[in-house]
């Protein structure tokens, strides 16, 4: 596909940005329906770092100002969800906050991102080595502080991050033992992933392995499978641990033995497919910037033209099935199990092929972020 392609799609979803940015009033961008219009949150939610994320990103591919402007203000936004209850606080300050100061080094935004991580770090569990879900986890049906989720992999890399920028290699120590014990909880033997996992908190011992969101509990839910993949590709890049990216290639692996031939996930690969069963866009656009991490990653040629080709082949699917003009990105499957936004724009989505088109237009290394 030749690059104005990208670069069309590109401009397609800043446009995207600029008629979201007035609709908001104060409150972050959740799910869209077919009209474009947005179901927000009030403090964000676990998604509330998608779209100062895609300010910061649009901020670096346009050069615009106004975008490095929303961004900072979204960000600021965030402040009260620093002592929330919640691992996926990794989510919203990663790319709510720490995208600021890699792109921009902006102390505003780096100076929130080392409290959101300082906070956060005191929840870590020793005796299971990982953080567990929280009391208010948003995403999550079960929660509390003996469940875990590999949605919460990517979400280690904030800690990583901050180790390096504050100085406390302790944070990264407890960044890698968390995002191994899901290699535990929650990765097969073939390659596929469980979702979730519930652990005995004062023994750290494995309990039940379950998917909250998929099909069955033994289903392989997408979203999921495309967490994992992206998550183990994001902790490498921070962590240089070869154990980091032999999971997150074979995850990867997996998905692209096992998705449809049209290269976009159905909601779960268990599920029955009909003609009306919902594919999943936001796990395929997680999924596409994934596999350009992997991409860069892998030191064998074979291997990384492969991943690179099925990242260009899911992202072009993307943009020519399910892309608008206006630069909306369609047919999300938020939660199928409980029939919310089936069918819809996901803010986490639109970032994730924001992301994605941002490296194959070449605006972005895919291993900056």
């Amino acid at each position: 596909m030749p690059d104005s392609i990208w670069q069309t799609a590109l401009d397609q979803m800043v446009k995207r940005v600029d008629a979201t940015g007035p609709q908001l009033k104060g409150a972050f961008p959740h799910y869209a329906d077919a009209k474009g219009e947005w179901t927000t949150t009030p403090d964000g939610d676990w998604t509330g770092g998608f779209w100062p994320g895609m300010c910061w990103l649009a901020a670096k591919s346009t050069g615009g100002a106004r975008y490095r402007r929303w961004a900072g203000e979204w960000a600021e936004r965030l402040c009260p969800r620093v002592t929330s209850d919640t691992v996926f606080r990794g989510f919203l300050f990663y790319y709510g906050a720490v995208l600021g100061d890699v792109l921009f080094r902006d102390p505003k935004a780096r100076a929130l991102a080392l409290e959101a991580a300082r906070q956060w770090v005191k929840t870590y569990n020793p005796n299971a080595g990982c953080f567990p879900l929280g009391d208010a986890a948003e995403e999550a049906s079960d929660v509390g502080h003996g469940e875990a989720s590999v949605d919460t992999v990517p979400c280690a890399a904030l800690l990583v991050w901050a180790a390096a920028a504050a100085n406390e290699p302790a944070w990264r120590n407890l960044a890698v033992f968390h995002a191994r014990r899901h290699i535990e909880f929650c990765i097969r033997a073939d390659g596929s992933v469980c979702q979730s996992a519930s652990f005995d908190p004062a023994t750290g011992a494995l309990k039940r392995r379950y998917t909250h969101k998929g099909f069955t509990n033994e289903s392989t839910w997408a979203r999921a499978q495309a967490w994992a993949v992206l998550g183990y590709a994001l902790m490498h890049q921070w962590t240089g641990e070869a154990d980091f990216l032999e999971v997150a290639q074979r995850t990867a692996d997996w998905w692209i033995a096992h998705v449809p031939v049209s290269r976009v996930a159905y909601w779960d690969f268990d599920a029955p497919v009909t003609a009306d069963t919902e594919h999943d866009t936001s796990a395929t656009a997680i999924t596409a910037a994934a596999l350009l991490k992997l991409a860069a990653a892998v030191k064998d040629e074979q291997k990384r033209k492969e991943y690179r080709a099925a990242a260009e082949a899911t992202a072009r699917a993307l943009v020519e099935g399910y892309l608008a003009a206006r630069g909306i990105l369609d047919r999300g499957c938020y939660s199928k199990r409980s029939n919310l936004a089936t069918r819809n724009e996901l803010i986490w989505g639109s970032y994730y092929l924001f992301e994605a088109l941002d490296v194959l237009a070449g605006k972005l290394e895919p291993a900056k972020i």
